[in-house]
């Protein structure tokens, strides 16, 4: 047994006078292992030389100043080992990333193919996967939030221009309005001559292509 104990910082120590456990956990994702309870020898003598003083008053009343006196060395040393032990049976499932540092499980946290724990080298598959699910939500806000005005613009006419202030008294316009509801002046135009169906320009009297009158 080596003079130096390695120890992380994710873990807890569940250990009492009774004996040993510990248990560490994954600093990305929480999931932990715990070892099994190891009875403390130290422990059980000094419960049994507890309960003999209490059994016997005062034949035995300095014995709980003995329990104390093997306890304090004793169980620190025993402790010692105990927790090596828990750290060697853990480390397997266990692995730091060369990049952040953090110790994650390798159940879950780990990316084999990348060598790099999953928070610095995430799955593809689950990102995409997540990005599309995002953006289907995105969607719907969309869809939910468009007014009915909105959505008389169907997909062959979604191009229109839709003005936002009259042309000839320059009143805001709230809606996609054919007149203004301040002159009456008319917004929407012929973007087509109804005659020959030849493409106009902004304010044409007269279709360039056939004569028809607009």
């Amino acid at each position: 047994m080596s003079n130096k104990i390695e120890f992380v910082r994710n873990y807890n120590d569940l250990s009492t006078d009774k004996g040993f456990q510990f248990e560490f956990c994954c600093d990305r994702c929480g999931t932990g292992y715990r070892t099994r309870f190891k009875a403390s020898v130290t422990g059980t003598i000094s419960s049994a030389i507890d309960a003999a003083g209490s059994l016997f008053g005062g034949i035995l009343g300095r014995a709980s100043n003995l329990s104390d006196r093997v306890h304090s060395a004793t169980w620190e040393k025993a402790h010692d080992g105990a927790f090596e032990e828990a750290v060697n049976e853990l480390k397997p499932d266990f692995i730091q990333c060369p990049r952040c540092s953090s110790w994650v499980c390798r159940k879950s946290c780990w990316n084999t193919k990348r060598g790099l724990c999953k928070d610095c080298a995430p799955d593809l598959g689950v990102e995409m996967s997540a990005a599309q699910a995002s953006r289907s939500v995105e969607e719907v806000w969309a869809h939910a939030k468009m007014s009915e005005e909105d959505k008389k613009l169907s997909e062959s006419n979604w191009r229109e221009t839709v003005r936002a202030s009259c042309p000839e008294c320059e009143a805001p316009l709230a809606t996609n309005a054919k007149f203004c509801p301040e002159c009456g002046a008319k917004l929407k135009t012929a973007s087509n001559c109804p005659g020959c169906g030849y493409k106009l320009t902004a304010k044409a009297k007269f279709c360039p292509e056939c004569g028809e009158r607009l």
